[in-house]
């Protein structure tokens, strides 16, 4: 698997989203090696931190939108991307290891997801989250509207999710959405050494530390994880949705021909 890469250094894996060239916008194999990947992790004896983060620019540009357009017309692929986050967002909850991740560049949609379920969350200083779904025309199933709120509390995090406002790293660590602010050329530095102190804890204590914090995102997988998951369902092949992919990839082609004029 190319657009995902698993590196082991010592007891810390390495997991780089790598597209840099599409700002690490989900792909097919990247959306089903991201459903897949948490429970090889937890199955990986050697295995005591996960350091996740994107290669090139961008930690996750989120939705591809070609993909965005086979999800509104075929149901089949629909219901398949569906149950791939619904395995994304359980698996990170409920993996063992703890997540670091280390936010290089902009974290939006699904890469604002991946950032907001990791346990502990280091940004590059010129680094943004942001869920724009709503502004797409979807529900914020995927991760959003299931663990913003206990992070910021439920006004704050409505007016993040209704509004889609970008969050620079300062703002992210002020609101609780990330520990620290690092320069972006020492962030994987500091990543990595984060790591290596978690991994010279007692591994039992701190598996069951982060399963017992946990236990307040359980909750909300069983309450608000299905009811997201399928209203965002319904949302991707609604006309709201479609109409605003069709003039995002409009005022694109428009820019590549006036750029190769």
């Amino acid at each position: 698997m190319t657009d995902l890469l698993v590196t082991a250094v010592g007891p810390v894996r390495l997991i780089e989203l790598n597209r840099p060239d599409q700002l690490n916008a989900m792909s097919e194999e990247l959306h089903a090696g991201l459903a897949s990947l948490w429970d090889s992790l937890a199955d990986d004896p050697e295995a005591r931190v996960v350091v996740l983060t994107g290669r090139g620019r961008a930690f996750s540009a989120g939705g591809n939108f070609d993909i965005m357009t086979r999800v509104q017309r075929d149901r089949a692929f629909r219901e398949q991307n569906v149950d791939e986050a619904r395995r994304i967002i359980t698996g990170m909850v409920r993996c063992p290891l703890p997540v670091i991740a280390a936010v290089n560049g902009p974290a939006v949609g699904l890469g604002c997801s991946l950032a907001l379920l990791s346990d502990l969350v280091l940004m590059a200083d010129d680094a943004y989250v942001a869920d724009p779904h709503v502004q797409v025309g979807l529900v914020a199933g995927d991760g959003g509207a299931l663990v913003l709120p206990l992070l910021v509390g439920l006004t704050r995090a409505k007016e993040l999710l209704f509004l889609g406002d970008r969050v620079s790293a300062d703002d992210a660590v002020r609101l609780g959405i990330a520990n620290r602010a690092v320069p972006k050329d020492k962030l994987l530095d500091e990543a990595m050494d984060l790591a290596a102190r978690l991994a010279a804890l007692p591994a039992q204590a701190l598996r069951d530390t982060k399963r017992a914090v946990n236990l307040h995102l359980e909750q909300a997988l069983t309450t608000v994880l299905e009811p997201a998951l399928l209203a965002e369902q319904e949302t991707m092949h609604s006309p709201d949705h479609i109409a605003v992919v069709e003039k995002i990839i409009a005022s694109r082609a428009r820019r590549r021909t006036a750029g190769e004029g």
